[in-house]
């Protein structure tokens, strides 16, 4: 018997989107983390990073916000009161999220601009990056072990196609070039998941 290679092909179903997105989300806050303490990183690679987080945390992650609240939590609020509790939380939490993620963004989008001044604005992105980690640790692990878990549950098929058709249509509309778009985003830009 031959051996395969590498992992088989699984069809992917709204979940495995969103936890999908869940990696990159965890995968760039430690590029953030490594750029904010990065005094040694070249130029180059600098601004690669940054650029990439720039991006990630304006375009991407606001995107996944949308999954969760207009494609999932209509669908699956009223279901159970518990599952009602976390998707509230949830809603919250994506609001309590946006000012330190409004300064990695205006932080990053200088730095990417101007990598020079990595060391007066380096330690706002590690702060950022910080309070960021420690928001999405339980809020990611939440949706992980309530949210998604009960769309799996309580979802049927065509349910799960449309909410996986709208996740991948916002992706498509949000295709455009991004000024600061490298080929090779450099060492400190490696987020593992993309």
């Amino acid at each position: 018997m031959l051996k395969t290679i590498g992992k088989p092909v699984a069809p992917i179903d709204s979940v495995d989107l969103l936890v999908e997105c869940h990696g990159r989300i965890r995968g760039f806050l430690a590029m953030a983390r490594r750029l904010g303490s990065a005094p040694d990183a070249d130029a180059a690679s600098i601004r690669d990073a940054a650029a990439e987080v720039h991006r990630y945390f304006a375009e991407a992650l606001p995107l996944h916000a949308q999954d969760e609240e207009e494609s999932v939590l209509p669908r699956l609020r009223g279901r159970a009161p518990s599952v009602d509790a976390e998707l509230e939380l949830m809603v919250q939490e994506h609001r309590e999220h946006e000012s330190a993620m409004g300064v990695l963004v205006d932080t990053c989008g200088r730095l990417a601009e101007d990598p020079s001044r990595h060391g007066e604005l380096g330690p706002a992105v590690a702060s950022a990056s910080a309070e960021l980690e420690r928001h999405f640790a339980d809020h990611l692990w939440r949706e992980e072990g309530v949210i998604f878990p009960a769309m799996r549950r309580l979802f049927d098929r065509a349910t799960d196609a449309a909410i996986a058709g709208e996740i991948r249509q916002r992706r498509a509309d949000a295709v455009r070039p991004t000024p600061w778009r490298r080929t090779s985003a450099g060492p400190l830009a490696n987020p593992g998941t993309r």
